[in-house]
């Protein structure tokens, strides 16, 4: 297994410490959350690394391509989980976010069985960096950055439709059998 592969699956590994440390106490406690905050973030990194190194050594896996979006959206769909139990999102935002993550596995899954890889697309990416950033500033739950909290929670909610809308335009065929 390459670095990026034990980057992606440190990522997986840290989600129950993440989810342990936030929902602590109920999140009542600023230290327990300040420190789901740092590994949260130290996850989201190891995304930013393990893509980065594995385009510039040359060390894309097919595991790589598989494993990356889905410890991605392990990882986010666990903090926005916690975020309705902590009452800070609306559940009917997450079941959109969660919705979209399971129609997009879904395709790479039929596609997979095709023999095609759907790497992450550009929207995808982005959904993800503003779903991220959305994660770690309900989590800080800084009160002079609620409207800037706010705005990135909605893009990131639009970005996530975005780039549904994006992959099924792209990926249409995936659906039609023997049309690959």
């Amino acid at each position: 297994m390459n670095l990026p592969n034990k980057l992606t699956v440190l990522r997986v590994i840290m989600i129950p410490f993440f989810v342990f440390f936030l929902l602590l106490e109920n999140g009542a406690n600023p230290t327990w959350r300040y420190l789901s905050a740092a590994i949260f973030i130290v996850a989201s990194f190891t995304d930013l690394l393990d893509g980065k190194i594995a385009r510039k050594y040359n060390l894309v896996t097919n595991f790589g391509k598989f494993m990356d979006p889905l410890a991605d959206k392990l990882l986010v769909c666990s903090a926005l989980i916690c975020l309705i139990q902590l009452e800070q999102l609306p559940a009917w935002m997450v079941i959109i976010i969660i919705s979209r993550e399971f129609i997009i596995s879904g395709f790479r899954l039929v596609a997979s069985d095709n023999g095609v890889v759907i790497a992450a697309s550009y929207w995808g990416k982005f959904k993800t960096v503003f779903q991220m950033i959305s994660v770690i500033l309900l989590i800080l739950n800084i009160p002079a950055l609620f409207l800037i909290t706010q705005i990135c929670v909605w893009i990131a909610l639009i970005l996530t439709i975005v780039s549904l809308v994006d992959y099924i335009v792209k990926n249409h065929k995936v659906l039609t059998e023997g049309s690959i």
